[in-house]
């Protein structure tokens, strides 16, 4: 006697089959479905004229790239292939097919609008009593570009292949003044090898001057803080003072032979990471201690994160009113710095940003030591340093490793987002919007099952 389950993949049945029965009712893409229908998608759909033959809906585009980007599927081949495949981006896309073209030209066309979604989503979970801004955790992460590293040309490197280039060309030229013929003995087509070198040099001399470019603020910067030490060299000079150490040298203008451009994505660059160098940009990310949730991003070319922390925090004065103040920054060593605590007192946030690494295994007596008095003075630079030695501190600092660290390990991990899909910075910072505010939906799905 069979103990085997009969299956009949020919079975019709007499009623016809309900999208809305296809998954289960906690299921990722219903919430998915059900936040996208709260948001005001009107910046969206006022961009589409009316003209020519029905469009897909922006909440059935926006539905799947949210949920592609929370499940680790970032292609719009594969998000298309997935509307045939896969049963919950059916029951997004309601069962409709928009090709990959489509969804990557909604995906570029609308990167601006996603920073107006990202905070309805945020808004939205304040509603469902899901977030409330309070200890802020910062951190940042290197993502690759869509490019190679082996795409990028040094300074120094230009020069050799413009030289290179340029004996080539020569000796194409007198090749040609010797043969009558259009192609010469060897098969070369003379005209279109020339023509290609030229291209290759034009393209060299616009990657120099993109270089040069670049350059003139750090030279700016290099020529006033010359600039200064002479002055203050010689301000010392006039008080009868006599000056310590060598003359400051005058900065050399210009790129530098080690200066790099990348040809595939010249908006990125060259970034140490714990992988090695990647060709890529900085992402950053302000985190929720409570919640894990994501409440402000920011991309940068910098390699350097001490230099993120004002631009962060204008990206939380920016968030509405009713998701709370900030109350306190919670940051590694890599953002310290006393101008970074004085802007943190300024915009009334509690900066606890680590001023030096911590050494492990303290011996017991130093552990169990009663906190050290308050000090009396009012510089911040000196409190803070205090109070992240004092018990209290120390816990409260603590929980910045356990929040913006493991989100980066889900995104790169779990989601598999390791390397962005489009070029340039405006649009990578579009894209790192739509990754979070996948995390976000995510967690939220996860947080709401919680409650």
């Amino acid at each position: 006697m069979s103990r085997f389950i009969p299956v009949n993949r020919h079975q019709v049945y007499l009623l016809p089959p309900s999208v809305d029965e296809w998954l289960p009712e906690d299921h990722l893409a219903r919430f998915v479905v059900e936040v996208i229908e709260q948001l005001d998608l009107s910046r969206l759909t006022s961009r589409y004229q009316g003209r020519g033959s029905a469009a897909h809906h922006p909440a059935i585009l926006l539905a799947l790239l949210v949920y592609g980007y929370a499940t680790g599927v970032f292609s719009s081949r594969k998000i298309e292939r997935a509307t045939y495949d896969s049963v919950a981006f059916r029951f997004l896309s309601g069962d409709t097919h928009p090709d990959h073209d489509t969804l990557a030209h909604f995906r570029k066309t609308f990167l601006v609008e996603l920073e107006d979604l990202f905070v309805q989503v945020l808004s939205l979970a304040q509603a469902m009593k899901l977030v409330k801004l309070g200890q802020i955790a910062l951190d940042g992460t290197k993502l690759k570009a869509n490019a190679s590293k082996h795409k990028a040309l040094s300074h120094s490197h230009i020069e050799k292949l413009e030289a290179q280039l340029r004996d080539e060309v020569q000796a194409l030229l007198q090749k040609a003044d010797e043969t009558d013929a259009v192609d010469d003995r060897d098969g070369l087509d003379l005209p279109d090898e020339l023509a290609r070198r030229e291209d290759r040099l034009k393209a060299l001399r616009e990657a120099k001057a993109k270089i040069a470019e670049r350059a003139k603020p750090r030279d700016a910067q290099a020529e006033q803080a010359y600039e200064d030490k002479v002055s203050r060299r010689e301000a010392q000079r006039q008080a009868g003072q006599k000056p310590r150490g060598p003359e400051p040298k005058a900065p050399v203008a210009g790129p530098k032979p080690d200066d790099q451009i990348n040809l595939t994505d010249e908006e990125s660059r060259i970034l140490p990471s714990h992988e090695g160098f990647v060709q890529g940009y900085n992402s950053q990310a302000a985190v929720d201690v409570d919640t894990m949730l994501i409440v402000a991003t920011t991309v940068t070319q910098q390699t350097n994160d001490k230099q993120q922390v004002e631009p962060m925090l204008a990206e939380l004065k920016k968030l509405p009113d009713a998701l709370g103040q900030a109350e306190a920054l919670l940051a590694d060593t890599g953002y310290f710095s006393a101008a970074n605590v004085q802007a943190c007192e300024r915009n009334r946030i509690e900066p606890l940003i680590a001023m030096g690494r911590d050494s492990h295994h303290r011996p017991l007596a130093e552990r169990l030591a009663p906190d050290a008095p308050e000090p009396t003075g009012d510089d911040p630079l000196e409190k803070m340093a205090w109070y992240l030695k004092t018990r209290e501190g120390k816990a409260r600092y603590a929980k910045r490793k356990c929040t913006v660290e493991p989100v980066f390990g889900i995104i790169k991990q779990v989601l598999g987002f390791r390397q962005f899909s489009l070029r340039g910075l405006d649009a990578v910072t579009g894209e790192w919007k739509l990754v979070t505010m996948a995390f976000n939906l995510k967690r939220m799905h996860i947080l709401a099952r919680v409650v």
